[in-house]
């Protein structure tokens, strides 16, 4: 048994890292040569104001009075620049879009997992470009683009880490930090000659990365004074910023401004998914090489917006965030990033046709040179008659269009060249695309053909280990004959030489080896596979379709759970007026009264909403009361009971009560002082992480209070009463099942070691309940949020712990969680397989195939195309049921591990102790 865990273990982590392989990979290419304009730019110097986390309607709207918040900014549209909004992709978090914005590219989804600071993969950037470059801002964004750049002439300027305190008093001071250390730079510039001479060199960039508007919209959300308040500090900042630069350059009418943000906010105070708060940004460029604003008539975009905005009468130029990247470097005339895929957007540029047509020329041969070492880099591994060129970009075409370029170049048709240039970047980006998924097709084939196998496999493992379908009429084995083995190893060594002559990565032998010993084991199985037909052929037809149907229906309700959590609302639904269908309710009413009432209460979180909340303090301290309440009655039984009052089991009992009534003041009184802008109490921090430790159910109700926004404290309150009543339910029916067992259980331990397959096989009824257990994960997965997404959790649960931006401790915090109505599903399954005395290991399996069936389903639905929100939320929900699957043998020694030693029966079997 340890061995097929262990092996089964391996199998699902091959099939979750597969996705990495197959749809995750980073999209760059190396060994490409540098284009630049070869004419002079308009630009010396360029500065790169980044207002993180600011929303492009929070900016361009008016306030109440019909005020700009952002004056200077709003000026600057009107009567010096253009103006336009960022369209940023998923995820909208501030490594991607800074890397968006400073290389142009769309960095992997997979490195915001891999690091915020460091870089997953080297690429190159405007500031590895440019001659120098100084920086000042946040710790978290500056190094990844020091670090990636050759030489030494990127400087950083970074304030400590401590400063992103979310319940700091002002976080304006982020910003003004900056601004401030920018003025103090360049009063002391003078003195130094060394940095006096470099500040007057040409091609050199100046980056002011602007933290305080995103730090003020997680901690009081974009609605609020703080965040808008922010604005116009900002506002204020870049005004002054501009008067530092004219000054010290004496008005030379060299410098470019860009003013962006790399994400927006959503109304909650969340950013990573794609609603238009957060993917619309945004875009100001002015001074030298930037067109002057344009009075129109009509616009193309959403007339509603502009006119609410008041902006529909200047001409709004929205751009893909990566084209801010070809943007910057075209006006200081240095080489396009090397792996940027943006397309310059010359209706920015203040500059003759020729500079436009010149530089967009450039733009496309960055881009083509990317495509031909792709395509080589694919052909180089891949067998010649194999090879499927992209056929809409082909060698002569190419040749045609660079052609054509150069002939109207010479001939001044500049708007000609324009159109093939733009054209000749969308057939590179397709290219692109292609050449990167190329063997995306059949390493999905191979991980498919792998988890039909391993699903057959398990289904058939149960069936011959703890089923009577087989074991009637199944005789003694036969030995296998030798052709099958020698025939599977020759597939494995053709499968092997065929991926050695493409010089294949090492992963892709994992991916198209494993199906082989899979499909092997389930061939060996032949002689079950029979008796099965048999079996089933013998089976009533209608009862065999009834359940097939049944169990195909519940499979497609946890598959639309994943993005309907109301379908899990429906399915508690179901599982209330269960009983009233079985003689349940004529034998154990109050149970199943019980059963129905925590059912329905359960099924009213997943109608919640999961965004957008205001925490009330009020239902956390409710949830508090009824678990202290639960509490007591716990101990009041328990020294009834008892002999001893002090027993182990009370006292441990009594320091749960005690945490869960220092998590409730630990709230308060975090509350309490965040709204004052005192920031976390250090008592309050040392305790919350104090009561973080025990284990138990009801301090892991306790921690969860810890852990508040609005209503979540009560959903694991709900779902461990009806956990409780399961258990007892399970009981109810195994008696009324009429199913004896070999012997009578007393004492039941819990261990790995104990095999109680011996006690009885599996029934129709254990199928359910396996069903139950994968309902009640999803459930405690998206029951009160969308795990899916990361929009859907909130900063502010884990403010009674930390404070201070930290990603992975925070993001470690909210997982934990959501983990533990998971581990309480767990402990609660764990006294069912006990208590009705389940063979551990059948019912494990049909967990495992129930789950690989459904993890099966998303890897079909997963996307490659769409936008980019669909594509993220295909692979979570992939992802998501893999780690269930793969965490579920962890979970179930947890589990033993939270559970109490011994399930006393005394007398009847309903009244059992847990």
């Amino acid at each position: 048994m340890l061995l097929f865990f262990v092996l089964g273990l391996l199998v699902h982590v091959v099939f979750f890292a597969s996705i990495f392989d197959i749809y995750l990979t980073s999209p760059l290419v190396h060994g490409m040569t540098p284009h630049w304009t070869p004419l002079p730019p308009p630009a010396k110097r360029l500065v790169l104001f980044v207002a993180d986390g600011l929303r492009a309607d929070t900016l361009f709207k008016l306030d109440e009075e019909g005020n700009p918040r952002a004056p200077f900014i709003r000026n600057v549209m009107m009567h010096e620049g253009s103006w336009g909004v960022s369209h940023t992709r998923v995820p909208t978090e501030s490594r991607p879009g800074h890397v968006a914005l400073i290389a142009g590219f769309y960095e992997d989804v997979s490195a915001v997992a891999k690091g915020w600071k460091e870089n997953p993969v080297e690429f190159d950037s405007l500031f590895n470009e440019s001659k120098y470059t100084w920086s000042w801002g946040s710790p978290d964004i500056l190094p990844m683009f020091a670090k990636g750049a050759s030489g030494d002439h990127v400087y950083t300027h970074s304030y400590g880490a401590e400063r992103e305190d979310f319940g700091a008093q002002d976080a304006t001071k982020l910003d003004t930090w900056v601004f401030d250390n920018v003025k103090d730079f360049f009063r002391a510039a003078p003195t130094n000659q060394s940095l006096f001479s470099k500040l007057n060199e040409e091609k050199i960039v100046f980056f002011l990365h602007l933290l305080g508007i995103d730090t003020n919209g997680h901690a009081h959300r974009p609605s609020s004074r703080e965040y808008k308040d922010n604005i116009k500090t900002v506002d204020v900042g870049v005004k002054e910023m501009v008067s530092v630069f004219q000054q010290f350059y004496g008005n030379d009418g060299k410098t470019t401004f860009i003013f962006t943000s790399d994400h927006g906010m959503t109304d909650w105070g969340s950013h990573g998914a794609g609603h238009p708060s957060e993917t619309l940004t945004p875009l100001v460029a002015w001074g030298a090489g930037i067109k002057h604003p344009q009075k129109v008539s009509a616009q193309q975009y959403d007339d509603t917006l502009l006119k609410e905005w008041k902006l529909e009468n200047w001409k709004r130029l929205d751009v893909n965030q990566a084209d801010i990247a070809p943007l910057m470097a075209s006006l200081i005339g240095v080489p396009f990033p090397l792996n940027s895929v943006g397309t310059l957007p010359v209706a920015y540029l203040n500059n003759t046709d020729l500079f436009k047509a010149e530089s967009l020329f450039t733009n496309a041969v960055q881009i083509l040179e990317q495509f031909k070492v792709k395509m080589t880099q694919k052909k180089e591994v891949t067998l010649s008659f194999l090879f499927t060129p992209f056929k809409p970009l082909s060698d002569s075409k190419q040749y045609n269009i660079l052609r054509k370029a150069r002939s109207y170049m010479k001939r001044e048709k500049y708007e000609k060249v324009v159109s093939l240039c733009q054209e000749l970047i969308h057939l590179s980006l397709k290219g692109l695309s292609y050449y990167h998924t190329y063997d995306r097709v059949f390493l999905g084939i191979n991980v498919v053909i792998g988890f039909a196998g391993w699903t057959s496999y398990a289904s058939l493992l149960i069936i011959k280990s703890h089923s009577n379908l087989t074991r009637s009429t199944r005789k003694e084995a036969q030995k296998p004959s030798r052709l099958l083995p020698c025939s599977f190893v020759a597939i494995g060594i053709l499968v092997a030489f065929f991926l050695l002559l493409q010089a294949c990565p090492w992963t892709y032998y994992v991916y198209c080896l494993l199906p082989v010993p899979i499909w092997y084991a389930v061939l060996r199985e032949v002689q079950v596979i029979q008796d099965l037909v048999a079996s089933l052929l013998a089976f009533p037809l209608s009862r065999l379709a009834g359940s097939l149907v049944l169990f195909a229906l519940g499979i497609e309700v946890l598959v639309l759970s994943f993005f309907y959590r109301r379908v899990l609302t429906a399915g508690l639904v179901g599982f209330a007026i269960w009983p009233f269908f079985t003689p349940l309710w004529t034998r154990a009413k109050v149970t199943s009264l019980s059963w129905t009432s925590f059912s329905l209460l359960l099924a009213v979180f997943p109608l919640m909403p999961v965004v957008g909340r205001q925490p009330d303090l009020s239902l956390v301290m409710s949830a508090g009361l009824l678990i202290l309440l639960l509490s007591l009655l716990v101990i009041t039984f328990l020294i009834k009971r008892k002999e001893r009052v002090f027993s182990e089991e009370i006292l441990v009992h009594i320091l749960q009560v005690l945490s869960t009534v220092l998590a409730m003041l630990v709230v308060s009184g975090t509350h309490s002082s965040l709204l004052r802008k005192q920031g976390l109490p250090l008592a309050n921090q040392m305790v919350s992480w104090a009561i973080l430790g025990p284990t138990g159910m009801l301090s892991v109700l306790g921690t969860v209070l810890a852990m508040p926004v609005v209503y979540e404290a009560l959903f694991p309150l709900v779902l461990s009463c009806l956990m409780f009543v399961w258990i007892h339910l399970e009981q109810e029916t195994l008696q009324q099942s009429g199913i004896s067992c070999k012997q009578k259980l007393t004492t039941i331990e819990f261990s790995y070691n104990m095999d109680i397959s011996q006690f009885r096989q599996l029934y129709l009824d254990d199928l359910r309940r396996a069903f139950f257990l994968v309902f009640f994960l999803v459930t405690a997965f998206f029951g009160t949020g969308n795990i899916a997404s990361i929009n859907s959790f909130d900063l502010t649960s884990v403010y009674c712990f930390l404070t201070v931006f930290s990603p992975f401790m925070m993001g470690a915090l909210m997982m934990w969680k959501i983990f533990i109505p998971f581990v309480l599903v767990m402990c609660a399954f764990e006294a069912v397989q006990l208590t009705t005395q389940l063979p551990s290991k059948s019912l494990f399996l049909i967990v495992l195939v129930i789950s690989d069936i459904m993890a099966l389903h998303f890897f079909f639905l997963v996307k490659d195309h769409g936008s980019w929100l669909d594509i993220g939320t295909s692979i979570s929900h992939y992802v998501i049921v893999m780690s269930m699957t793969i965490f579920l043998v962890f979970l179930n020694g947890l589990a033993q591990l939270l559970t109490t030693k011994k399930l006393r029966w005394r007398g009847s079997p309903k009244s059992h102790l847990i």
